[in-house]
């Protein structure tokens, strides 16, 4: 007789585990359960994208600081007017257009004595050369 209580006991807590199951799968598997579910992953979503696209714009002026200090265009290069310019300023040429940033390497070098200016390539007029005739040597005539 305990053994059929128990048993029965037994199939009644499955029978009530397995109703409590299947409500919950219908109740999952409702119009209304599944839109609800399908915003949340969007949002989820968008939450997502909107902190990945927050840490590119940081990681993004973060490196661009970066640049503008390497570069000295973040106001620790002076720009200095042209010598010409200037009232009792040395005629020697030592003067730099823009100076170096400040712990650059390029600060540490001897300004320039000489100006640079571009070097103008002088183009050779071409002939047509003719087969067994260069125009790179001399005639020995």
């Amino acid at each position: 007789m305990v053994r059929r209580i128990f048993w029965m006991a037994v199939g009644a807590g499955a029978a009530v585990w397995a109703m409590g199951k299947a409500n919950e799968a219908v109740h999952r598997l409702t119009p209304d359960s599944l839109s609800g579910t399908a915003a949340r992953g969007a949002l989820h979503a968008g939450d997502a994208a909107k902190r990945f696209a927050l840490d590119v714009k940081a990681g993004m002026a973060e490196r661009e600081r970066q640049l503008r200090a390497d570069l000295g265009l973040d106001g620790s290069a002076v720009v200095e007017p042209p010598r010409r310019l200037l009232r009792g300023a040395a005629a020697d040429g030592s003067g730099r257009a823009i100076s170096a940033a400040p712990g650059s390497p390029a600060a540490a070098l001897p300004p320039s004595r000489t100006p640079r200016t571009p070097q103008a390539i002088v183009a050779k007029s071409r002939q047509r050369e003719l087969p067994g005739r260069t125009t790179d040597r001399k005639d020995p005539h």
